[in-house]
């Protein structure tokens, strides 16, 4: 029997730290690896400094609508994004929490955490404004829903041509956060 795959993500954070770059790299990820894919931005007013987030969708088969009530996984760049986003991930699901920024443990104990100090990893590797893509990588890892490789290509498509400059350090924010147990 063939079995599909849906995976929802929701990923947020403060407007400026790469929330939605992070969820089009995703979505284009997801493109690459021939899945039909949706990507869906919300920023509104408080996009600099307020909270960012976006939902994405990678899928074996069609999908029906581009909004997230109940996703799979979220990225949690930021306490009130945590605060916003942890009691809608389903049963079983993935949290990603950037530690560094976020001071507290989700009470949650059916879906799975994990604590990823990305900001500070990335400040530390001289990758400073990457955790979005220490996240990427951790997500990566614990999901499944991208593979690596068609990541590492959708980098190469999506960074703009006057920050290609920037890619390698996009590229080692990943394997950063891939390798972080």
């Amino acid at each position: 029997m063939n079995k599909t795959k849906t995976t929802e993500i929701i990923l947020a954070g403060f407007g400026g730290q790469g929330v939605l770059f992070a969820g089009k790299l995703v979505a284009y990820a997801g493109l690459l690896a021939e899945k039909e894919v949706s990507w869906l931005p919300s920023y509104g007013p408080e996009m600099k400094g307020g909270t960012a987030n976006c939902s994405v969708i990678v899928s074996d088969t069609k999908i029906g609508s581009p909004i997230i009530l109940k996703p799979n996984i979220l990225i949690a760049l930021n306490l009130p994004s945590l605060g916003k986003f942890e009691d809608d991930v389903i049963p079983g699901g993935i949290m990603l929490i950037d530690s560094s920024l976020i001071d507290r443990k989700t009470a949650r104990t059916d879906a799975e955490a994990h604590y990823i100090p990305a900001t500070r990893l990335a400040d530390e590797s001289g990758l400073k404004g990457l955790a979005n893509m220490v996240m990427v990588g951790k997500l990566i890892r614990e999901s499944g829903a991208i593979g690596y490789d068609f990541t590492l290509s959708a980098m190469k498509k999506c960074v703009p041509e006057r920050k290609k400059d920037l890619l390698e350090m996009n590229l080692k924010a990943i394997d950063l956060g891939y390798n972080f147990k």
